[in-house]
């Protein structure tokens, strides 16, 4: 990818950009306190912020994650923060499987589960997951029956914020900021301050070049690899399509072919897909 096409990417970024998002936050307490405060509505005392941060499945060949932001408040309280621009990354499923890995890490051998931290998986979306038009989605594990309705209690929280959003309050701002691509007009000093950093000063938007180039050069490999994959699995139906041609000129029936591994439905539609 070219130096200029690279620096244009990096101008129209916004925090709804996860290689920008992550930097900014990156041990930004500030900037992460802010955040959280504005969505959470109550104060929080962030003693951490870390960006892109991997979390390894201990199961073998088992998923591995990257989280955006891993914070973590001074009572011990963990909170995933995480950037969607498609609604498709911000599935239920995998807001599930986030905050299994983060619980996962929080206790000690021979800790009672009593003693485990409350956690937070918190999608900020830049369209309205839910089409709902409310601010923010709190999704909480609750009782049926008698209790319908009372908390489980579980300490386990997850949160999707409508970044479509444009009210006149704290999650209003803070979405307004995210969605800036400009380097003035934020709500939030802080914010601005941190994406002028990445985006303007040299030393940070050298960072980025850096981070861009490298992801650009990922996605290259990886559809080369996929170009190869499909290429192969191509190269198998083509080789199978031609077998089954040529048995069939040699006088060979469709339940012939079986003894190849080769069903009459697949000989059916290689005869179809030839004009026979």
């Amino acid at each position: 990818m070219s130096k200029k096409k690279i620096e244009r990417m990096i101008d129209g970024m916004s925090l709804f950009d996860d290689d920008l998002m992550s930097r900014v936050f990156e041990n930004n307490i500030p900037a992460t306190r802010i955040m959280l405060e504005a969505i959470l509505g109550r104060a929080v005392h962030i003693i951490s912020s870390r960006g892109q941060v991997e979390l390894n499945n201990p199961m073998e060949k088992g998923r591995n994650i990257r989280l955006d932001i891993h914070a973590v408040e001074e009572n011990g309280t963990h909170f995933n923060c995480e950037v969607q621009r498609k609604n498709s990354g911000a599935d239920p499923r995998r807001a599930r499987f986030n905050a299994a890995m983060l619980d996962s890490r929080m206790l000690k051998e021979g800790q009672d589960f009593k003693e485990l931290p409350a956690s937070y998986v918190i999608f900020m979306t830049e369209k309205d997951y839910f089409k709902a038009g409310k601010p923010l989605y709190r999704i909480e594990r609750r009782l049926d029956g008698k209790r319908k309705g009372q908390t489980f209690g579980d300490g386990s929280h997850i949160l999707y914020v409508n970044g479509a959003y444009e009210g006149d309050d704290p999650i209003g701002k803070l979405m307004a900021d995210f969605r800036n691509r400009s380097l003035t007009g934020f709500n939030y000093k802080v914010l601005e301050d941190g994406v002028k950093r990445f985006k303007q000063d040299k030393e940070g938007r050298e960072i980025m070049c850096d981070a861009v180039e490298k992801y650009a050069d990922g996605r290259y490999r990886q559809g080369i690899r996929q170009g190869k994959r499909e290429g192969k699995r191509e190269g198998i139906a083509q080789g199978r399509a031609t077998l089954i041609l040529d048995a069939l000129r040699n006088g060979a029936a469709p339940e012939d072919l079986k003894i190849f591994g080769i069903e009459e439905d697949e000989v059916r539609k290689v005869m179809e897909k030839a004009g026979r």
